[in-house]
């Protein structure tokens, strides 16, 4: 992970001139608002389908263990995003702490995660359309198509706009968790959460129907509780104060995560029954209209809600995959015109190309399931590199100046580091195919870095100078 070898680009031409981010329009609230839009639609969809893999112990199991592994690294990167920075986030604290190819190697983990997992919301979106009625639309590719439309439109007139509206929808799903809190707890009944029929494998019961081998399966749901709360330090040069609202933010953000989580984990199955929730695609409104044995008032409440859920999820993913193709591209390690930016400071090529991918995949596939196992990966992939990243620059700059640091250091990251190399594991558990092919595009990306981007890094990006600034004043040391 050395420097490369030839010589880096200089920022000639005004070259950062035209790839410059709307600075100061957020504070540590809205970054807390970002962090919960990142991962809301989690709660009204595709966490359920954990159930199928392990039973309702097998995917509580997974929630609580991937709930440590997210609280460490949300410490982690509390403390990374308030050192360095930068619009790279993931990309930039890999980068100063593994070099160029663990830098690169971390963003385009971490950009597989983003660009994909809207294309699991969308589908979801799609299921809860359908479940509406609304003039006869199905599930399919014309409200996929619809939904990357407009949503990407939003973020193309600009960033403050954009996370206002994020934190406004975010609101209305908040609200609609809340009510489904409310009209579920006077019908659950605790051995609903059993009712999957144990298959007979090796420790199975009623509360591991599908025995130890179903936690493994199940962690790729658990994380869906979670997962893209890490995309917060992604605004970090469209912050206020990053130094002090970056920690706020997204530990704010992880605790009104963990809380919603649970409390959808324990109350829907225990309403309407694992089985029932174990391949819904809008488990949220069908387990109110199980419960009350039809359509009611607040089935149709949250089933509308529950699409802001999904909405502020998809919209905000699209904030976080856009930075952080932006970050690539502008140093250099990715096609250099995927950063340009237009009147608004809006990367408009870095919000269309990864939304066109997007909309392929969900419209070729229409299967939320293999969705999310492909993001999951390219997430765990980067959770191993953003927590060993965490313990590295403890160990070689200690004396770094840092505005917030993590509670017990690298042994709270390193938690999450062993925590992150199990779930690596447990998408191939899940689906060895689709782990398989992505493993693979990761593996031709690290290609592409080697032979071709390598060379043509522009030095005077900000995860660049943050990293030769380090080397430096390393060398004026010895």
């Amino acid at each position: 992970m050395s420097t490369p070898s030839a010589d880096l680009l200089k920022d000639d031409d005004g070259y950062l001139k035209h790839r410059q981010l709307k600075r100061g329009a957020a504070g540590w609230i809205l970054l807390a608002g970002l962090g919960v839009a990142y991962v809301i639609s989690g709660d009204f969809a595709g966490w359920n389908l954990g159930l199928a893999q392990g039973g309702w112990g097998g995917l509580l199991i997974a929630f609580v263990l991937m709930g440590i592994m997210y609280a460490c690294m949300v410490f982690g990167l509390a403390e990374l995003s308030s050192t360095l920075p930068t619009a790279g986030a993931g990309y930039g604290f890999a980068r100063r702490a593994l070099g160029p190819l663990g830098g690169f190697a971390t963003g385009m983990a971490v950009l597989i995660e983003y660009a994909v997992a809207p294309a699991a919301i969308a589908i979801f979106i799609g299921g809860y359309v359908e479940a509406l009625g609304l003039f006869g639309l199905t599930n399919s590719w014309p409200v996929y198509l619809v939904t990357y439309a407009i949503f990407i439109g939003i973020h193309l007139r600009g960033v403050g706009e954009a996370l206002k509206l994020i934190f406004g929808i975010t609101a209305v799903a908040v609200v609609a968790l809340f009510a489904v809190v409310i009209g579920l707890i006077p019908h659950f009944d605790a051995a609903k959460l059993f009712d999957i029929v144990p298959n007979g494998s090796p420790a199975s019961s009623a509360f591991l129907p599908m025995g130890i081998s179903g936690i493994v399966g199940a962690l790729v749901y658990g994380i869906w509780f979670f997962l893209a709360v890490e995309g917060v330090p992604l605004a970090a040069e469209e912050t206020a104060n990053p130094k002090k609202d970056m920690p706020r933010g997204i530990i704010a953000a992880m605790a009104i995560l963990v809380v919603f989580g649970a409390l959808m984990l324990v109350l829907v199955p225990g309403a309407a029954g694992s089985t029932a929730m174990s391949t819904s695609n809008n488990p949220l409104p069908e387990a109110l209209r199980l419960a009350y044995g039809g359509n009611t008032f607040l089935a149709d409440f949250v089933n509308y809600a529950g699409l802001a859920g999904l909405v502020a999820s998809f919209f905000s993913i699209i904030y976080a995959y856009s930075r952080q193709m932006f970050a690539l591209s502008r140093a250099g390690y990715l096609p250099k015109w995927l950063s340009l930016t237009g009147k608004r400071h809006t990367p408009y090529l870095a919000l269309i190309v990864p939304g066109t991918i997007g909309f392929i995949l969900a419209a070729a596939t229409g299967n939320g399931a293999l969705l999310i196992n492909i993001a999951v990966f390219g997430a765990t992939v980067s959770y191993v590199l953003l927590n060993l990243s965490h313990i590295v620059l403890r160990i070689k700059e200690p004396n770094l100046p840092r505005g917030y640091r993590t509670p017990g250091g690298i042994w709270t990251t390193s938690v999450a580091l062993v925590l992150a190399l199990v779930a690596v594991v447990a998408t191939f558990v899940v689906d060895v195919f689709a782990a398989t092919i992505t493993a693979a595009i990761f593996g031709a990306a690290l290609l592409y870095y080697w032979f071709y981007s390598r060379h043509h890094i522009v030095a005077g990006a900000p995860e660049e100078e943050f990293a030769h600034l380090a080397a430096a004043e390393a060398e004026l040391q010895r």
